[in-house]
């Protein structure tokens, strides 16, 4: 059946365990600086979410050509699906190099911080280290986005895995110092990760220069790579730009939350940096599904069958929700054993204090789990459709008009870190309402994102 779960699953599943490797890199990241000391730990979120928030911009735009290729594809036009690949590259190329110059004003923002100054001397090292390496990510995120818009979804998960495993052993080799190599700590994490993306680039080219589809682009003259088709780029940015709008502003608040949740004092800090850790390795694996719905809902729309895509986007939901309910579940009943793997090496921080906190954490995050579900797989969903500028608009309000006015009203209040996590929760679950009418009303089955 068209749009059914085992179409889903087929395009899910490479994507799932794209993310998982994903995970599994930023977990051993996590565990292997959190055994060389506490003041890592505590710098490597913040400053790496600070990275992601700069460079996203030009990936999320990169990455949605492949949404334009996914939309080509239902059309069965396999030329223009290359060609917008090929659009993503530029867009990405093209954009990144200017914001190398941010480096000097991210270290200044982290100063703003208020972070104790061991910890944010740790920040802008690992910071700049991973800013430096910003021209790969965008390039890794247009070719991961073509290949899951012709359906090719084991590519992108073969990438993740080789960079996934290379990262892990760079990490033991660059953190602890091993082979003759000097102990670079939080420095050593970020070489790792920067050249693990490397590697998935050379990769994802080598894999690209045998593809079907580019092969048939190359067909129609050498002017499809030396020369970007400004036509098509104008396309893509008009539909793109507010994705990648929408993902700067969504990043800018969850680090903003990060940030201030470092003046709460060591144990909070280091209690939230740890949860948030968790989140993100338990949570990683549903933006496979949310992948999924963009990507199935783009084909059907490209393919004139809006139907089918809303059957497609609501069946991601649904596989979704029963993923997040088993994590939730292990939220209640692995919570000292997910807080034990973090627990920091050499830290004076008591482990009874550490996970009193901890623990009311993990019951949020379980808590806020499904309504963060309709939020990651219809955001996919109606982006795949084309209804970016929605979303954009959708979480500033959210984001920048709700969130951040609680969250300065909270800290003038002297409510603590727990009374900021019930609101961040509460924005989340507000959140999903609005992008679920969204979904229901079908406005977005209108929209033509290719002529």
């Amino acid at each position: 059946m068209k749009g059914g779960y085992r179409e889903i699953w087929g395009v899910a599943w490479p994507l799932l365990l794209s993310q998982a490797s994903f995970v599994v890199m930023q977990f051993s990241d996590r565990i292997m600086l959190s055994r060389y000391g506490s003041a890592e730990i505590e710098a490597a979120l913040p400053s790496g979410l600070l990275a992601f928030t700069i460079l996203c911009f030009f990936q999320a735009v990169a990455s949605y050509a492949g949404t334009f290729t996914a939309q080509y594809t239902g059309a069965g036009d396999p030329v223009n699906a290359a060609k917008a690949g090929v659009q993503g590259i530029w867009i990405g190329v093209l954009g990144s190099l200017p914001l190398l110059a941010l480096i000097p004003a991210g270290c200044a923002l982290i100063d703003c911080a208020g972070h104790p100054s061991g910890v944010a001397l740790l920040e802008k090292r690992y910071f700049r280290i991973l800013m430096a390496g910003g021209l790969v990510y965008p390039v890794n995120a247009a070719l991961c986005g073509y290949f899951t818009g012709v359906l090719r979804t084991r590519i992108p998960f073969i990438a993740n895995l080789l960079s996934c495993v290379l990262n892990i052993f760079l990490n033991a080799v660059l953190i602890f110092g091993k082979f003759g190599f000097q102990a670079r700590g939080i420095e050593g994490a970020a070489y790792a990760t920067v050249l693990a993306e490397v590697a998935m680039l050379l990769f994802l080219s080598a894999v690209s220069i045998c593809d079907p589809g580019f092969r048939a682009a190359r067909s129609c003259g050498r002017a499809v790579w030396l020369v970007p088709d400004f036509k098509m780029v104008g396309r893509i940015l008009r539909f793109g730009a507010p994705s990648g709008f929408k993902l700067v502003l969504d990043m800018g608040a969850y680090t903003v939350f990060t940030m201030v949740t470092g003046r709460f004092g060591e144990v909070a800090f280091a209690a939230s940096n740890i949860a948030m850790s968790i989140n993100n390795l338990a949570f990683a694996p549903l933006l496979g599904f949310g992948m999924a719905a963009g990507t199935v809902v783009a084909r059907y729309q490209g393919a004139r069958e809006p139907a089918i895509a809303e059957r497609a986007g609501n069946r991601c939901l649904l596989m979704g929700f029963a993923y997040m309910m088993v994590v939730g579940l292990s939220f209640l009943v692995l919570a000292r054993p997910y807080f034990s793997i973090f627990k920091p090496g050499g830290s004076t921080i008591p482990f009874p204090e550490l996970f009193a906190y901890g623990r009311v954490m993990l019951l949020i995050m379980a808590a806020w789990g499904l309504f963060d579900t309709v939020n990651i797989v219809l955001e996919q969903a109606l982006a795949g459709a084309g209804d970016t500028r929605f979303i954009m608009a959708y979480v500033f309000v959210t984001n920048w008009i709700v969130l951040m006015p609680g969250i300065v009203l909270l800290l003038f209040l002297g409510v603590g870190i727990v009374g900021l996590w019930i609101w961040f929760a509460s924005y989340i679950a507000l959140a999903s309402a609005g992008l679920w009418f969204r979904w229901q009303k079908g406005r977005w089955k209108t929209i033509r994102l290719i002529a």
